[in-house]
Formats: structure tokens, sequence, C-alpha cells
């Protein structure tokens, strides 16, 4: 018999070298995947931004170490609104029934303000806040079911919401809503803001699939659809425009956080219209965005930085 090694040294070689061939593919594979991203310390964190990889099939959640410092009391000019999403919220907190809510409206009027302002009030009570853009809302089942056993009660934030014709990324969100074999979980809500009452966009001809059956009338089936989805929102707030007062209030109460005087808020009137005037709009975001250019051009005005060390 033969004392010579099982493998010739020419496979060994061969072998050798597929196997750091197949090293160097498996690096480059690697090189391509998504991070391994743990979930948040929730103890820690009190908002976080779903971030869905559409190529991978895989999602994060990033957290927001610096959120929108906005209260309740900054927001003027919508108390009914206030008073409503409030008391839902603190139903949530509390571990009663509460509502899915959808908030609805005129542009710059408070919508995702109160929604961030609402994470403020009750993020010492357990409250936290995950934003998901419209693009990815395939991900939601997968961020409900990473929240679901965890004691914290959990607002999954979607700003400016709305879909036009022929986009499928609605099912998603109808599912989460009231539509899945699953239970909802308690301590998951939806908290959406959005222009249009139904979501998605309506057309005239929609109205001619209605049918007459027995004096009722029945919309088609178009209708139907974009009515379901807006309507597995449990709680409906509308928003409207700001009259003139409600405008210069929200004026003052800003100018007055920048440290103006009521001699000074009032002279600043004719200029907060003509404001308003230029950009079409009466509207909370106006009004701040009015402050911060009035407050800017101020001479020897101290800073944001500087008035919050004050009040420190």
């Amino acid at each position: 018999m033969s004392d010579s090694p099982l493998f010739p040294p020419q496979f060994l070689d061969r072998l050798q070298g597929f196997l750091s061939r197949a090293e160097a593919v498996l690096a480059r594979y690697e090189a391509q995947l998504p991070p391994l991203v743990s979930d948040p310390d929730w103890e820690k964190v009190v908002a976080c931004r779903w971030r869905h990889s559409p190529g991978s099939g895989h999602g994060a959640l990033i957290p927001v170490w610096h959120t929108h410092p906005i209260r309740l009391a900054d927001l003027s000019g919508i108390d009914d609104q206030k008073a409503r999403i409030l008391a839902n919220t603190s139903q949530f907190v509390a571990g009663r029934p509460a509502n899915n809510a959808l908030l609805t409206g005129a542009r710059g009027s408070g919508k995702s303000s109160l929604v961030k302002a609402l994470l403020n009030e009750f993020a010492g009570q357990g409250l936290r806040l995950i934003e998901i853009d419209k693009e990815d809302l395939i991900g939601l089942p997968d961020v409900v079911e990473r929240v679901r056993d965890r004691p914290e009660k959990f607002l999954v934030f979607c700003d400016d919401l709305s879909f036009e014709a022929g986009e499928s990324a609605y099912k998603a969100l109808k599912s989460v809503l009231d539509g899945s074999i699953a239970a909802p979980p308690d301590n998951v809500l939806i908290y959406a803001t959005s222009n249009r009452r139904h979501l998605m966009p309506e057309f005239f001809s929609e109205n001619l699939d209605s049918s007459r059956v027995d004096g009722e009338i029945h919309p088609g089936e178009a209708t139907e659809e974009k009515i379901s989805l807006s309507e597995r929102f449990g709680l409906w707030i509308s928003f409207y425009p700001f009259d003139q007062d409600d405008y210069l209030a929200i004026v003052a109460h800003w100018l007055t956080t920048f440290g103006f005087s009521r001699k000074e808020i009032a002279a600043a009137e004719r200029d907060a219209l003509n404001w308003a005037l230029s950009r079409g709009s009466r509207s909370g975001r106006v009004a701040w965005q009015f402050a911060r250019d009035h407050a800017g051009g101020k001479p020897g005005f101290p800073g944001v930085a500087s008035r919050q060390k004050r009040k420190t």
C-alpha cells in the first residue's frame, strides 16, 4: 500500500484557491448588507424614526435624540382640537381604550405640532413616538410587532399622509388599523395628519358608479375603497384656517417667547398681516415664520440660546 496522502497536492492547491475566492465573494456580499441595528433602549429614547430598506427587506428604528421642544401651551386657536386629542391620548397612556386618530384640514394649522407636543406632555408617563414615512408603510406591521410586548405606550406617527391613484402602500396601513388576523396591540395607536379627509384623491367620475337601491344611494366600489381607509381611524379631528384675530394671537405668543414687549408686538401687527398676505395664508406656521424673521431682524437681539439660558 502506498503511503501517499489522501488528497494529492494539486487538489489541495485548487481547494485552497476556491476557498479564497469564496471568501472574497462573501466579503463583497456582506459589505452590501445593511448593518445590524438593535432595537433602541426605550427607557432612554422617547422617539424613533422607522427606516425601511426596500432592497434588503429590512428596517430599523433610528433614535431621535433631539425631539421638537414645542408644548401644548404654544398652540393657540385650536383649543377644541387640542382638547379632543388630549383626552384620547390621556386615555391611552392610562391604559384605557382609545382610538387611532386622523387629523385633517388646513395646512399649517398645527396638526403635526399637536402630535409632537403630546410627546412632550406624556413622555414622562411612558409615551413614546415612532415616526414613519408614507414610503415606509410597508414595514408598519414589523414596527408594531417589535413593540407589541413593551410596557410603554407607542404613537406611530405618519405626517402628511395621502395616497395617489395606483399606490398600494395604504394596504399595509389598513391591515394594521383594523384588517389583519392579528389583534391590534393595546400599547400602539396610529396618529396621522393629512390635508385630505379620505387620504386618497376623489374624482367626479367615481360618482357615476353610485347606485340607488330602495331609495338609498350606494357609493361605487372605488369610493367605498377610499372611505374604508379613513373610517378605520376611530377619531377624526378637523382643522380650519385661522381668522385674523387668531393669527395675530399666535404671532403675539411667539414674539413674546422671543422677548418682545406688548408695545413692540402691537407695533408689529401691520408687518405680520402683510407677511401673511404675501404668503397667501394666515396659519400657525406662517405666524411662526414671521416671528422668527421679525426677531432675527431686531437690532441687538440676544438669540434663542441666550434667552433659554436666562430662563433656566
